[in-house]
């Protein structure tokens, strides 16, 4: 929790951007697990908390855009409650802590809702993912779940993204203990890794650091000798000499700001050649992608930068060929990096993504493109100081995806698929790291994390 003012000017310059209605910001409730009262962890919406700072499940706020009044809903705990919880501050109390006067039951914003529709005043809300506050929309609006999205408030989605997107420096430093604490999970893992052991072992570990440090896991760790599956949540492998493993996860703060960082790293003591020849281009393009972030440079053009650079060092081993300027822009390269090179980050590792993809990472001048691979560009628009961004280019040799563009002759003047052969078992290389824009160039949060190849090989020379 910031000071109390901090949330006030928030409050204040959301209001003055959406100028006229009243905000309906909805907090989170407790979900049951398995049954009602064995819960998952409870995590606050990231937006209620941008505006409102407190969490705790069970709440809501209403924002008057013409008064400034806020006001904020929930109930105070009674005797039962305190049994099972202990004391805590009243909501008047806590209210105060983020400078909020006024407070109502958590039942009066039903009436509440309805005086904004009976005195013809727009209520604006954010699309809202969870059931229980798509359940509120319906009763209020009468709006079914799959219509809600597209009859949120584009007015108060757009103020939101401006706002969160440009990090304050007080957000800057909680994500810089996020990396902070992401660069211990890394680092303990690079040092304890062994043949023999589950992925599961060293996901235990990564995530007993993140808890150690007062926080979570910014979002299920991704610890994988099957780095060619992108999102791979599977950890029952067992660690083989010669394999690669890809480690992405981040560290959570106990204020919710997010680390997301990705390392690989060999099993073994040392790099195998040919894993070394594949690092070392993903390492360059990512070096390189880095210095070129700066505010006013679309990231779109990065992404393809990247693209260049990594088909550039294939086509030195072989494996492509032809005019790599001409397989990017065909999407010939999404074949070994079939994804975008980054997003945006910050309370959510995917920053603000249920407010709309299209709103957060592009423009009205920048458009999504269709083309396999760089659809999946979280983030195109030209950069700003301000913003947190993640830059993570990767090698990828997915046998599935192969074997469809070889059986369909796809790109045959740019892929060599015969010189793929050896590579089919190669898995997949992703290097990764958090950047903040600055008004001169940029800066990569947090102390640096082993990423050279010297680097990694003197971590795992420790395991051994």
């Amino acid at each position: 929790m910031f000071n109390a003012q901090t949330y006030r000017t928030r409050r204040r310059d959301l209001m003055h951007s959406v100028t006229d209605g009243v905000i309906l910001l909805l907090g989170n409730d407790e979900v049951g697990m398995n049954y009602a009262a064995n819960v998952y962890h409870f995590r606050q919406d990231s937006s209620f908390l941008y505006y409102i700072g407190i969490d705790q499940p069970g709440l809501n706020a209403l924002l008057d855009c013409e008064s400034g009044e806020v006001t904020l809903f929930g109930n105070e705990l009674t005797m039962e409650d305190i049994v099972w919880t202990g004391a805590l501050p009243s909501l008047k109390e806590t209210a105060a802590r983020v400078g909020i006067d006024n407070t109502r039951p958590k039942n009066d914003l039903d009436a509440a809702v309805k005086d904004v529709h009976r005195a013809r005043r727009t209520l604006h809300y954010l699309p809202p993912y969870r059931a229980a506050n798509q359940i509120k929309i319906q009763n209020w609006s009468g709006l079914k779940p799959a219509e809600q999205k597209e009859n949120a408030s584009l007015r108060l989605i757009k103020a939101v993204i401006g706002q969160r997107s440009h990090k304050s420096n007080a957000e800057i430093e909680e994500m810089v203990k996020a990396v902070n604490t992401t660069r211990d999970m890394h680092h303990a893992v690079m040092r304890h890794a062994k043949p023999g052991m589950k992925e599961a072992e060293l996901a235990a570990l990564a995530q007993s650091i993140a808890v150690a440090a007062e926080g979570q896991t910014a979002y299920p760790v991704i610890m994988t000798t099957k780095g060619q599956i992108l999102h791979s949540h599977d950890h029952s492998n067992t660690l083989r000499e010669g394999q690669l493993v890809l480690g992405d996860y981040g560290a959570e703060t106990k204020n919710h700001y997010a680390g997301d960082i990705t390392r690989t790293f060999p099993v073994s003591k040392k790099f195998t050649q040919q894993q070394r020849e594949i690092y070392e281009i993903v390492l360059k393009a990512e070096n390189d992608c880095i210095a070129a972030c700066r505010s006013g440079v679309a990231y779109r053009d990065i992404h393809s930068r990247a693209a260049q650079i990594m088909g550039e060092g294939l086509k030195d081993l072989g494996l492509m060929k032809g005019d790599i300027a001409e397989a990017v822009a065909a999407g010939a390269t999404a074949l070994f990096f079939p994804h975008g090179l980054g997003h945006h980050i910050g309370m959510d590792v995917h920053d603000m993504e249920d407010l709309g993809e299209d709103y957060v990472g592009y423009s009205e001048h920048i458009k999504r493109s269709e083309l396999f691979g760089t659809a999946y560009l979280r983030l195109g628009r030209e950069l700003e100081a301000g913003f947190v961004l993640t830059v993570e280019p990767g090698i990828y040799f997915i046998p599935e995806l192969i074997d469809q563009w070889q059986a369909e002759g796809k790109f045959k003047d740019f892929i060599d698929y015969e010189k793929l052969a050896p590579y089919r078992d190669f898995s997949g290389i992703r290097i990764e790291d958090n950047v903040l824009i600055t008004d001169n160039g940029h800066r990569i949060l947090g102390d640096p994390i082993a990423k050279t190849v010297a680097e990694v090989e003197a971590l795992r020379a420790e395991a051994f």
